[in-house]
């Protein structure tokens, strides 16, 4: 009578729902044996040791393993527990709090379903298809088993939906880089960027999770009809930043100014002596521009550009008439380029001069020269 009212009183003690520690003490093909500190071990069923689908038991505990355990039907001889029901409340629980902190955590894809992964969260945890990336995903059978970073963004315990975002974890690294990009510029630097997209007004280039913006007119020293004509999207190119804005985030860039400018070395390509060709380019008062290589023009001062007396360069020369000159002066950190038609004209006239005093050295009379037209007069 004793036994049996300290059975009743030990019987007493539990209840279904209560929530009791056990250790393992027997691991069975379909179930699994835990001393609960009851006068028979409590039993957990293969089907309540997981939430997700299982061969035998061993897939998920061991002997000896201790864990919290619900208790689902009590009788005088058995008690069957669940392991399950409190691992879901624990991760119903967890997901909540990483809801509400935004945190982002690991999980293993299990399976490609129509409209995006099922992972492993403790749950069925699904991520649609518009947010496994920042960008579109053809096929996602190469997710299969892999580790995603992931963040909750839609819990509804009453339909057991829990949605993800592998993209939200993206876009937010990506924001980092960009902060972390765009406190690290600074004008007057030169750095090196992938061309992300070209435009009619430029090139977007890609500086390692910010762009900038190449204006076509920074892309050369001469002109440039379009962006596409200088560059291919996908290139690495070299770039200077000629200005940050930290609060709107636009950045603008200079191909040009990495490239040597067309007066660089100009001292080297161009020497006084030198007779050159060039393009009439603009008539002033006191002479005429003359474009020699892109975007470098000499001057032809007005006095240089006759032997003969002349009120206006207009007298003699018109925009876009091609010229030869002499090259007088020539000067790199002023920018100034000295020429003379005048000199070529003098030296021309010379030999001239020269060549027909050699003729008459060799005795040529004038009868020798038009002798024949003379003849045709007789």
């Amino acid at each position: 009578m004793d036994e049996m009212n300290k059975e009743v009183a030990e019987l007493k003690e539990f209840y279904v729902g209560q929530e009791v520690t056990g250790k393992v003490v027997k691991v069975e093909d379909d179930q699994v044996l835990v001393d609960i500190g009851w006068k028979t071990d409590g039993i957990v069923p293969l089907n309540e040791l997981s939430s997700q689908r299982i061969e035998q038991a061993s897939d998920v505990v061991n002997l000896d393993d201790e864990f919290t355990l619900k208790i689902k039907k009590i009788s005088d001889d058995e008690v069957i527990l669940s392991k399950k029901v409190v691992d879901i409340e624990k991760t119903w629980s967890d997901l909540a709090e990483k809801l509400e902190s935004g945190e982002v955590f690991d999980a293993t894809v299990k399976e490609i379903v129509k409209g995006g992964l099922v992972v492993d969260v403790g749950l069925r945890g699904f991520v649609p298809a518009s947010l496994v990336e920042v960008h579109f995903v053809d096929d996602f059978s190469s997710y299969l088993d892999t580790e995603l970073s992931l963040k909750v963004v839609e819990l509804d315990r009453s339909k057991n939906r829990v949605i993800l975002s592998h993209r939200a974890v993206v876009e937010e690294k990506n924001e980092q880089q960009k902060e972390a990009r765009l406190s690290s510029l600074a004008e007057g630097q030169v750095v090196e960027g992938k061309v992300a997209r070209i435009t009619d007004f430029g090139a977007f280039i890609d500086l390692g999770g910010i762009d900038g913006l190449v204006h076509i007119s920074e892309l050369a020293h001469e002109h440039v009809e379009h962006a596409s004509d200088l560059l291919k999207e996908g290139e690495t190119i070299k770039v200077k930043v000629l200005s940050v804005d930290q609060e709107t985030e636009r950045i603008s860039l200079s191909v040009k100014a990495t490239l040597p400018g067309p007066w660089e070395n100009i001292e080297d390509k161009i020497k006084p002596g030198d007779v050159v060709k060039g393009t009439v380019k603009r008539l002033v008062s006191f002479g005429a521009f003359v474009e020699l290589l892109p975007r470098v023009e000499g001057l032809v001062h007005i006095s240089q550009i006759s032997t003969e007396h002349i009120g206006t360069p207009q007298e003699v020369l018109e925009v876009e008439q091609e010229i030869e000159a002499k090259v007088l002066e020539v000067n790199e950190q002023e920018k100034r380029i000295s020429l003379s038609m005048r000199e070529l004209e003098v030296e021309k006239n010379q030999q001239e001069l020269k060549s027909y005093e050699k003729d008459e050295d060799q005795g040529f009379s004038i009868s020798d020269v038009i002798g024949d037209q003379l003849d045709q007069f007789k």
